[in-house]
């Protein structure tokens, strides 16, 4: 007989205690709520410093997100004035240099986008915590995601004595990221019920529905019956901050501010006997960074038995390999540039090549992405194709 994996075993866990213990905390925090972890006094920009192998442009996380929307429809109850008021302040904080807020956003939204999963999640740490790795409630909910005690345990999430995994970006994230991809599949793939699931419990989410009379297929997440309101504003709230992101990109000023080196986070073990700062003067990396990015690392901590794993900035370039076919098709987003024609005179020319985005592009050759895009006549979320061919010099017939 097979032994049941953890992940099964965690699950089967929370749906026997469902019905007694909610999932997360009572309230979905927002970041006003909690208090994030101590900044350094020394508080350099997350980027700065940091060679061009560990970086990539904000607007590439940007555009990862937004294509990776569920549900990118939005219209005016979407964003009415209840939800500009709470979160109208998001696509500033998005956009703020000296902030870690958006390589942490980027490190989450890869994660869901390596899962199949929808990016609205990758909201939930924004309305949770603020994306403060460190951010603890007087309630009990810690880290990114908030977790409580109780849930932490049950998916896996290292706490002991001298250690608390849910300040860990890399334990969290990968346990929520694990437990989103099973609630996402329990309820037919539907990004809404999975969500009022991961805020209230799934046993309650399932109860509910059949009271209603009603399965993952035809269900209707604003119908369920016997849900706490929270609940309900926990799916819209998330909707809403999607929307009023969307809204922000049809500002130019937003996008490029956008445009800017960022980190590109990836997990990697620390050696046994190791700490931070040996990790980062091993590999010339800002010890302060490192310490706001693990703040369950920072100072002492107790090791147990698996091994540890740190967030930081990547120590090689990462180049993707796409799955895309190697010339561009009709219809993506945006109009695709035209291979070389050498009966029309062109000026400089890019072959794109596997890995490449906009952005490093734009930055071999001086461009700023949004610019870059603007001037081959692609949309700020379209996706670079292997063997398309870009215009890199302004031209007369350009588009205003």
């Amino acid at each position: 007989m097979k032994t049941p994996s953890p992940l099964r075993v965690a699950v089967l866990t929370v749906l026997f205690i469902g019905a007694v213990s909610p999932v997360f905390a009572a309230e979905p925090l927002v970041p006003a709520d909690v208090t994030p972890s101590p900044r350094s006094s020394i508080d350099v920009p997350a980027s700065s410093t940091l060679p061009a192998s560990h970086q990539r442009s904000g607007l590439e996380v940007y555009e990862r997100f937004r294509d990776g929307l569920a549900d990118p429809e939005c219209d005016s109850a979407a964003t009415n004035g209840r939800w500009k008021k709470q979160f109208g302040h998001a696509p500033g904080q998005l956009a703020r240099a000296e902030d870690d807020l958006l390589p942490l956003f980027g490190y989450v939204v890869d994660a869901l986008r390596d899962a199949h999963l929808p990016t609205e999640f990758a909201l939930i740490p924004f309305v949770e915590s603020g994306y403060k790795p460190g951010a603890r409630n007087p309630n009990g909910p810690a880290g990114l995601w908030q977790f409580i005690g109780i849930t932490a345990r049950n998916h896996g999430v290292p706490m002991r004595e001298g250690y608390d995994g849910r300040l860990s970006p890399v334990d969290s994230t990968q346990a929520a990221v694990r437990y989103l991809k099973t609630l996402h599949g329990m309820f037919g793939g539907d990004w809404r019920l999975a969500v009022m699931a991961y805020n209230a419990g799934e046993y309650r989410v399932l109860q509910s529905m059949r009271r209603a009379g009603m399965n993952a297929r035809n269900a209707r997440p604003a119908e369920l019956p016997g849900l706490s309101g929270i609940t309900y504003a926990y799916v819209e709230k998330l909707h809403a901050l999607a929307c009023i992101f969307q809204q922000a990109d049809d500002r130019d000023a937003w996008l490029d501010q956008l445009d800017r080196p960022v980190p590109r986070l990836a997990a990697y073990p620390l050696p046994e006997g190791g700490t931070l700062a040996s990790w980062a003067g091993a590999h010339g990396q800002s010890t302060a960074l490192l310490n706001r990015l693990n703040p369950a690392l920072a100072g002492r901590f107790s090791r147990g038995s698996r091994p540890m794993r740190l967030l930081a900035p990547s120590i090689a370039a990462e180049e993707g390999i796409s799955d895309a076919p190697s010339t561009p098709t009709a219809g993506e987003q945006g109009s695709a540039p035209q291979q070389d024609d050498p009966a029309k005179p062109s000026g400089r020319t890019h072959t794109v090549k596997n890995g490449e985005s906009a952005w490093s592009i734009g930055k071999r050759h001086g461009i700023p992405a949004a610019r870059l895009l603007r001037m081959n006549g692609l949309k700020p979320d379209a996706v670079l194709r292997p063997g398309m061919v870009l215009q890199l010099d302004e031209t007369s017939s350009e588009a205003p």
